[in-house]
């Protein structure tokens, strides 16, 4: 485990990182930190080789956010651009960490390729209340792993509903994240970069 990141636990107990499987949300800000690759590496290293990275959109979805905000789109059209901005956010770690890029949790370690993923019917309302956070539960759930949530700042105190209602995680998250028994997160300890930084939703 690196020195470098904060852990705790939003629902369970201790998570056992050298059993599996287990699935990592890394939000979509974390690439904003300076050599945030060597960061990541950090944290994945102390995972179980069963481990799917699913890897949020950060600033380039936050982009597709302003463009709606300016002039609404179709929900439904909006929803899957921002899908498809999480597969350039995956190929990007996935290249940095020389990872391969996998269409399903695999039994070694990889970066989800979340468009492809998502389009074999898994079911998922559309809009901007969902968000990689219950993408990542989805695949959880679906994998039978624990969920690993990767963020640049720790989470409120008080559990799934305290995160949900703080804006720490999607406001669909709790629907999804029903059906986990092992919830945990990781912050990094050092301080965000100045500057406005929105997650990865």
């Amino acid at each position: 485990m690196s020195d470098r990141w904060l852990h705790g636990i939003l629902r369970g107990g201790a998570m056992d990182r050298s059993a599996g499987p287990l699935v990592v949300k890394v939000g979509g800000s974390l690439l904003a930190r300076p050599r945030w690759a060597e960061l990541i590496a950090e944290l994945l290293a102390g995972t179980p080789r069963r481990c799917t990275v699913v890897v949020g959109g950060g600033p380039v979805v936050d982009g597709l956010r302003t463009i709606d905000a300016a002039a609404p789109q179709a929900a439904e059209a909006m929803h899957w651009r921002a899908i498809e901005a999480l597969g350039i956010t995956a190929r990007i770690v996935a290249e940095a960490l020389s990872l391969p890029l996998v269409d399903a949790p695999q039994a070694t370690r990889g970066v989800l390729d979340v468009p492809v993923w998502l389009r074999r019917d898994v079911p998922l309302p559309a809009g901007w209340h969902v968000t990689s956070d219950s993408i990542a539960a989805v695949v959880a759930a679906a994998a039978a792993a624990g969920l690993l949530l990767a963020k640049s700042v720790p989470p409120p105190v008080g559990g799934v509903p305290a995160v949900a209602a703080g804006g720490w995680v999607d406001a669909h998250f709790p629907v999804v994240a029903a059906r986990l028994g092992h919830i945990a997160w990781a912050a990094p300890i050092s301080p965000m970069p100045a500057g406005p930084l929105r997650d990865e939703r």
